[in-house]
């Protein structure tokens, strides 16, 4: 029986569910508007299939990149000693402080003709440029290469967890029946950790959907840049929410895929009846190719982009850390903070009204607001300007009416219809922090604290939230660190002349100024270390 007791909380969850619905309906409701007959014409005689084709070929290759890497990762070090072992289990995250589109603009340098690489090979065999042949650096490929490297580490996080949690107990029986390593992994540990791996691969795709700096600079056509070019270049905003919604249906389609692919299969926890397998020790030829399967990976998602980074930083005398480099790390700062102290506020408010409800309700409502981290940044933005434009214009014509000057747009002329797509992006990450450490909390703390005359307000604040205060953290960084490093929405959306570190980064790499770039795309991987750095230090005190 569903309760629908109003209460406050209850009445702040309906409220936040709907506006984080909006945009995602407000796409959805220009599927079938009229007058962009002559747009969508164009986009089917011209890119319209290479929209199609591109995406779905970025994601598959994404999909088996991040699935080999990081099932592969996760496996050696979850199960396996071998040296460095100790190091890779937590610094295989690192490559996740690394945004795609950054990595792309420092491969490009490095790999190009004029790059360090190709002229180091020139003046070491005395080749010229017909002499010999360089896989093209700004190509589909490189694109998948530079999504594989920055988001494997989502199934390897997972994937890891899953191997040491639930497959540990049953390795030992399976060798007990005489199945040797490859066999027990294939039979045994892959299909227990499926969940797990799956999960992983639907976030690492869902990242490559959103992705626009990458698939742009590079030149690769897809739903992002088209949705990009429909708005800004060929000024239709329909065509645009169209094309949105489009890519809404591919992140709708991944989501179903992977619903689909467990049917009737349910996984259940054995950590509780086995205790942790002790791990294969590797010797020999074995143990130096599992260092070298886990370095490779790190070296090219994290390692070497950060040095060249550096280096590129470093030779760049042009462009000092000065005055303007302050004000973009303001402004990244501002949107950043702001939208995590909100995103944090009402992440508590869903989560401890769940806890008050009898019902399912407001849990309901909770995993609807979860569902916006799937919705690329590109579609927020789209599905936000369409109402909050309309919303801005009849502002201003009351105000006009009630004072007799025009203020212009109050949201989208400032921050604020920024700050909210954000929210509608990212509040699912701060509610799953908070809502998933709330729920360890028993139920008797609750029951001791009314006992002890505490109304539900007084129990959050003098109970729940000094026991929360690490997730709390955690949750406030990790939206911080996700808005730093959010481009399309950003691009979109922005006030006129208000960049961030991250529209600079790729309007300086557009350019190619790479160099200019290296300093502002610096400061955004040393931001995106923080939550790495505390979630390296829970992983290696993880195994015991």
């Amino acid at each position: 029986m569903i309760s629908l007791r109003l209460n406050p909380l209850l009445l702040v969850s309906v409220t936040i569910a709907a506006l984080v619905a909006l945009p995602v309906v407000s796409v959805l409701t220009n599927i079938l508007s009229g007058g962009t007959g002559a747009t969508w014409s164009h986009l089917a005689a011209t890119v319209l299939p290479d929209y199609v084709a591109n995406t779905l070929l970025l994601c598959f290759a994404v999909g088996a990149g991040v699935l080999l890497i990081g099932v592969a990762t996760a496996w050696l070090t979850a199960m396996h000693d071998f040296p460095g072992r100790r190091v890779f289990e937590w610094a295989l995250v690192l490559p996740m402080a690394m945004p795609a589109y950054v990595l792309a603009y420092v491969y490009t340098d490095f790999l190009q003709f004029v790059g360090p690489l190709q002229t180091f090979l020139r003046e070491l065999f005395g080749w010229n440029k017909a002499d010999y042949w360089f896989p093209e650096v700004r190509s589909l490929g490189s694109a998948a290469a530079m999504f594989v490297f920055v988001l494997y580490p989502y199934v390897y996080l997972l994937a890891r967890t899953a191997f040491i949690e639930r497959t540990s107990g049953m390795l030992e029986a399976s060798r007990t029946l005489g199945l040797g390593p490859w066999r027990s992994f294939f039979r045994v540990s892959l299909p227990l950790a499926r969940p797990a791996v799956a999960a992983g691969a639907s976030l690492a795709l869902m990242e490559t959907l959103a992705d626009y700096g990458t698939v742009s600079y590079f030149g690769v056509q897809t739903f992002t840049t088209g949705i990009y070019r429909a708005w800004f270049s060929l000024g239709d905003r329909i065509a645009a929410a169209q094309l949105a919604a489009a890519l809404l249906a591919f992140v709708v389609l991944l989501l179903l895929i992977e619903w689909h692919s467990r049917g009737r299969a349910r996984f259940n926890d054995t950590t509780a009846r086995h205790r942790q397998f002790p791990g294969r020790r590797l010797t020999g030829g074995r143990a130096w190719l599992a260092t070298a399967t886990c370095a490779l990976p790190l070296g090219i998602g994290f390692l070497l982009p950060a040095c060249l980074l550096l280096r590129l930083a470093l030779t760049d005398s042009e462009t000092p850390l000065g005055g303007h480099f302050a004000a973009l790390a303001r402004n990244s700062f501002l949107l950043a903070g702001l939208t995590a102290l909100l995103a944090l506020a009402l992440a508590v408010l869903l989560a401890y009204g769940a806890r008050l409800s009898r019902g399912m309700f407001a849990p309901a409502l909770n995993r609807l607001v979860g569902l916006g981290y799937a919705v690329p940044g590109s579609v927020i933005a789209v599905g936000v300007l369409i109402p909050v434009t309309r919303l801005d214009h009849w502002l201003a014509e009351q105000w006009q009416h009630w004072y007799g000057d025009n203020p212009g747009l109050l949201l989208t002329g400032g921050i604020a219809a920024l700050v909210y797509a954000y929210l509608v992006r990212f509040l699912a990450v701060a509610l799953q922090a908070v809502g998933t450490s709330l729920a360890k909390i028993t139920r008797s703390m609750d029951d001791a604290a009314r006992s002890l005359g505490l109304g539900q307000t007084a129990t959050l604040r003098r109970v729940h939230l000094p026991i929360l205060r690490g997730s709390l953290f955690t949750a406030c960084l990790l939206v911080f660190v996700d808005v730093m490093k959010e481009l399309p929405a950003t691009l979109v959306m922005r006030p006129f002349d208000f960049d961030t570190l991250a529209t600079q980064a790729y309007t300086l790499a557009s350019d190619e100024r790479l160099a200019e770039a290296a300093s502002v795309s610096l400061a955004i991987v040393a931001v995106g270390l923080l939550p790495l750095i505390l979630l390296s230090h829970q992983i290696s005190r993880q195994r015991r």
